[in-house]
This record gives structure tokens, C-alpha cells and sequence, in this order.
């Protein structure tokens, strides 16, 4: 089983219209194709390049990885002597992709990568994800070369981002016992030892995801008697080098083949990664854009798993004389879990082009001035992904633990028992709303594109595209939508007061989320009749779900607050 053909909807995305400038600005005119030999020679052969590999990342997903998932999560990975070992599903899984030299993709050729875009990469991480959404972690985790590309020095350049595409796998190492979503409070130490010319690393790390990695990631206060994020840094660690131990690995309810561990640095030696006092402000903020967006990718791919799984039984199991996808109650659940996959897919591919647009143009801007056009693409790409990036993350993985759990419905008692995928898939999708950033953070960061103005200004633009005949009743609802979303926003502000703003900052962000993905599906349905029925489901539903937050907010008034203040 191939996971990449058998599924239309992620080649249907490499075909989007600005593929194409994505792919030009990515390969600098096709500077590589006189060195390197797999360099490619125009935008097709680019394009046609990604497609290949992700056949290959497919067929590995289909025939080892999604057949290892369930021996995985029954084994799990140990630890022995302050040492990681993974399950043997989850080394065979690595081998393979090591083999195949899928690790890098999106790194430059010069260090052993493909050079691919964001999209095509993020396709690799959804449909590793469909496979086994624990192993996506371990996957997942080479952005950290990412960072390392883009802000570390030459020669740590030079040193790291070689060996990722061989194998050498990575972490990123932030939060602490006492420093979960509050990372400005992170306390481990790092001091600068004349002698070793190195800093050395103290102090106690937890939740560390694949935490026994050859190269890591680790923020550290360098500045002495600071409390805040101005005193944090940013450092990259070698194994080899020695000093860091693994306590424990923790007994978690998912995603159990990857390795979540408390770690121990004992004068551990590193090396800094761009500026001291930035570690947070800049570069971690960076690699958390770049995580919450595999995340969703992680979240579309288990989706996608869900919903398969669910049709499958459907259409297996008999009930009352006939198979159960034939009761409204069952076929209206698949066609709810198919209009969120498919719409947290649209939003998770349309921010992949954002992320993919300001990135092109930042690396170009290395080698020469960008024209006052270039800058100012540049900057209104980088905010389109900065307000969609939160957006995502909240949505597709909140859709993931609802289509999760939906599937689950579908299967009855038997979705409860063992046998099943779908009772890993359910224990998987719980975590997704809380790493990287819980569903609360991600409202809190979205909201921006609310006060703003950012997603009405998108959502104008969408507007403005024309759509057929067939579609315009579906474009008149979203209008309206939009108009109430207005309404909703100005009822908001009108209050001017900090406290009411937050409560509400969830209602606001999903009422704008249910109008930029009904729009991406109604755009995606204009080039390809499969996003009808959803685009369909997914508007007239969003319709309904806006409604119920306009309602609340309307007649909700300041002294209501009071009402939930629950401090006992």
C-alpha cells in the first residue's frame, strides 16, 4: 500500500497555482542543476521531483511503518544506564527512511539535502503521521536542522546539518519542571568555560521528546542573575560529547513509540547558536512556528487515519439486516469527519505556501538586495503565516481529537478494545491540542489576527476570487458569515476592556477560522469537484456554528464575567 497515491487530495495540493513561483524562488533560478547531478532543471522537473520522493515516502509509510505502529506502541522504548533504546518497529522505521535518504528534505544540497519547499516536507510529515503518529515525532524532530540553517553559524553549519540526512536524529530541549508553557522561565544554566573554549550546560530538562537525540537544541540562561527571556540562549548539543542523562522516559497515554524524557545535564558542553539574549525572543519562537505546524500536518495525517478507519468499518459492520453506513446517523458523522479533514488540509497547505513565500525571500535575501516588490511580498507573506500558523494548530488539531473520537463512535465496542487501530488513534489525538503549545496559547496568539484586521483582510481577498454558478449560494453564506464576523468583532471592542476581549478571544478566532477554511474549501472546489460535498458540510455547519458564538456574545455583558469566576 502506497500512503501518497492512494490519496489524491495531498497530490492535489502540489498542483496549487503558487507552486509554482514557490518552486522558483526555492531554487534561486536553478542555480544547483550545473552541480549537483539531481539538481533540478526547471519548475516541473522540480515538481515532478517531489512527487517521486514522496511515492517512495508513501510506499515505506504503507507497507513498514503503519504495519510496525501497533507492535511500537505495545513495546515502547527503554531506558537502560541514562540511555535510550527504541522499540524494534521504531529502528526499523528510521533504517528505512535513513535508506531512502528522506531525512533533510527540505535542507540545501550542499549539505546532503533535497532542497525541497515547506509544502512537499509537510506533506512527508502528514502522511508519516497517518502511519503512525508517535513515530511522527521522531521524524518531526529534523527542524531542528532548520534552525540551525538558518541561524547558526558557518561552521556550525557545517558541523550539524551533514549528518541529518545519515541518520543522526534531533530534539529540542525547552521545557523544565518549572518551565512548561512559561518558557521565559527556564532556569538551566549555561556557563562559558575558558579553558574547554565551550559553555557548559547544568540543570534538569523535562517532556523532552526524543530526548536521547544525537544533536540537540537547548534553551539555557547565559545571563547571570536574570529572570526573564532576555537573559536565555540558544545552544546546540552533541551527543558525543557527553554530559546529559536520561532519568526516566515518561508513561505516557499516546504516542508511546516516541520517547518523552527527563534529562540531566551535567556540565554538558555546547556550542551557542546565533546571539546571546535571543535564544527565546528569536530563535526559539522561530522553531515553534515550525513545530506547530508540523503538528498540524501530524494532526491532518491522524485525521486522515481516522477517517479511514471509520468508513472501513462502516462499511464492513451489519446491523438490523444491512451494513451501518446506511443510517443517517453513521453516514452524517463520515461526512462530518471527511469536511474537517479536509478543511484543516486546505488551512494547513495554504499556510505551508505562507511559511514557504517569506522563507524563499529571507534565504534570496542572503545573496542579493530584494527589490522594494520582493520586501514587501516578503513581509505581507511573513504575517499571513503568523496569523495562520496559530490558526492551524488550534483547529486542525482540535479536528483530530474530535474525528478521533468520532471514528471511535463508529466502531462501538469494539473501538474500545485493543484489535482496533482506531483505540491507538484515540490515545494518539490527545496530545495534539496540548504540545507545542496548548489549543488556550494558540487563541491567544490568533487573536492578534482578529484585533488586527489580518483575517478579515484575507478573508476580503478570497472573497474577491470569483467562483461558478453552482457555488454562489455557498459564497452568499460566507459573505454573511463575514459580515456577523464584523458585527461580532466591534460588539467585542465596543466593551474596551482587556478581560472581556480575552474571554471571548476564542469565539472571535473560531468564527474566523469557520470562514477562512469554508472559503479554502469552496477555492479548492472551483479546481477540483472531490471539495464540493465538503465545502457544502463544512459552510452551512460553520454558518450554524458562528451563529451559536454570535448569540453568546451578544448578549453577553460585562457583569456576566463574574458568573464564571470559579475560585473554589
Amino acid at each position: 500500500m502506497n500512503f501518497y497515491t492512494d490519496n489524491k487530495d495531498i497530490a492535489f495540493q502540489l498542483q496549487h497555482p503558487l507552486m509554482r513561483k514557490i518552486v522558483e524562488l526555492k531554487e534561486k533560478g536553478f542555480a544547483d542543476k550545473g552541480e549537483f547531478d539531481f539538481a533540478p532543471r526547471d519548475v516541473d522537473d522540480a515538481l515532478d521531483s517531489y512527487d517521486k520522493a514522496l511515492d517512495v515516502l508513501g510506499e515505506i509509510c504503507g507497507d513498514i511503518i503503519a504495519p510496525n505502529a501497533e507492535e511500537v506502541d505495545h513495546d515502547g522504548p527503554e531506558v537502560h544506564d541514562g540511555r535510550v533504546t527504541y522499540a524494534r518497529g521504531t529502528q526499523r522505521n528510521h533504517e528505512a527512511l535513513v535508506q531512502a535518504g528522506l531525512y533533510g528534505m527540505s535542507l540545501p544540497r550542499k549539505f546532503g539535502g533535497l532542497n525541497f519547499s515547506m509544502v512537499p516536507y509537510v506533506m512527508a510529515a502528514e502522511i508519516v503521521s497517518r502511519a503512525d503518529a508517535g513515530f511522527a515525532n521522531i521524524w518531526g524532530l529534523q527542524d531542528c536542522a532548520e534552525t540551525i540553517h538558518e541561524f547558526a553559524s558557518e561552521e556550525i553549519k557545517q558541523e550539524f546539518l551533514h549528518r541529518i540526512n545519515k541518520g543522526d536524529t534531533c530534539s529540542m530541549d525547552l521545557t523544565e519542571p518549572d518551565a512548561g508553557s512559561d518558557l521565559q522561565a527556564v532556569m538551566l544554566r549555561a556557563d562559558w568555560d575558558e579553558k574547554k573554549g565551550m559553555w557548559l550546560l547544568n540543570g534538569v530538562k523535562r517532556f523532552i521528546t526524543n530526548g536521547d537525540a544525537q544533536i540537540k537544541l537547548v534553551l539555557a540562561r547565559s545571563e547571570e542573575g536574570t529572570t526573564d527571556a532576555r537573559g536565555l540562549s540558544y545552544f546546540v548539543y552533541d551527543k558525543a560529547w557527553g554530559g546529559v542523562r536520561v532519568r526516566r522516559i515518561e508513561n505516557k497515554l499516546g504516542i508511546k513509540g516516541s520517547p518523552t524524557c527527563e534529562l540531566v545535564f551535567t556540565n554538558a558542553p555546547a556550542k551557542i547558536v546565533g546571539d546571546r539574549r535571543m535564544g527565546l525572543i528569536k530563535y526559539v519562537m522561530s522553531l515553534m512556528n515550525g513545530a506547530r505546524l508540523g503538528v498540524g500536518a501530524q494532526s491532518v495525517g491522524l485525521s486522515e487515519a481516522a477517517c479511514r478507519e471509520a468508513l472501513k468499518y462502516a462499511h464492513e459492520r451489519a446491523q438490523f439486516g444491512k451494513t451501518i453506513i446506511n443510517f443517517p446517523a453513521v453516514y452524517e458523522l463520515l461526512a462530518v469527519i471527511k469536511a474537517r479533514l479536509q478543511a484543516s488540509r486546505a488551512l494547513l497547505y495554504e499556510t505551508s505556501r505562507f511559511v514557504d513565500m517569506y522563507k524563499a525571500y529571507n534565504f534570496i535575501s542572503e545573496d542579493r538586495k530584494l527589490t522594494p516588490e520582493e520586501r514587501t511580498e516578503s513581509k505581507e507573506y511573513q504575517r499571513l503565516a503568523d496569523v495562520y500558523t496559530p490558526l492551524l494548530k488550534l483547529f486542525a488539531s482540535e479536528y483530530a481529537n474530535q474525528n478521533a473520537y468520532d471514528a471511535l463512535q463508529i466502531h462501538g465496542g469494539s473501538g474500545f478494545m485493543k484489535e482496533y487501530p482506531i483505540e491507538r488513534m484515540y490515545r494518539d489525538a490527545r496530545i495534539l491540542t496540548i504540545y507545542e503549545g496548548t489549543s488556550q496559547l494558540q487563541v491567544v496568539a490568533a487573536i492578534r489576527g482578529v484585533t488586527t484586521g489580518a483575517y478579515l483582510n484575507r478573508i476580503r481577498e478570497y472573497e474577491n476570487m470569483p467562483v461558478k454558478g453552482e457555488h454562489e449560494h455557498l459564497k452568499k453564506l460566507l459573505v454573511a458569515m463575514t459580515a456577523q464576523y464584523e458585527q461580532a468583532v466591534k460588539l467585542v471592542a465596543d466593551k474596551n476592556d482587556v478581560e472581556f476581549t480575552d474571554f471571548h478571544a476564542r469565539r472571535l478566532v473560531e468564527m474566523a477560522g469557520h470562514i477562512v477554511m469554508g472559503y479554502l474549501l469552496l477555492l479548492d472546489a472551483q479546481r477540483c469537484s472531490d471539495f464540493e460535498q465538503s465545502a457544502a458540510i463544512f459552510i452551512t455547519r460553520g454558518q450554524a456554528w458562528n451563529n451559536g458564538h454570535f448569540s453568546f456574545i451578544e448578549h453577553f455583558e460585562l457583569d456576566h464575567l463574574a458568573a464564571y469566576s470559579v475560585k473554589n
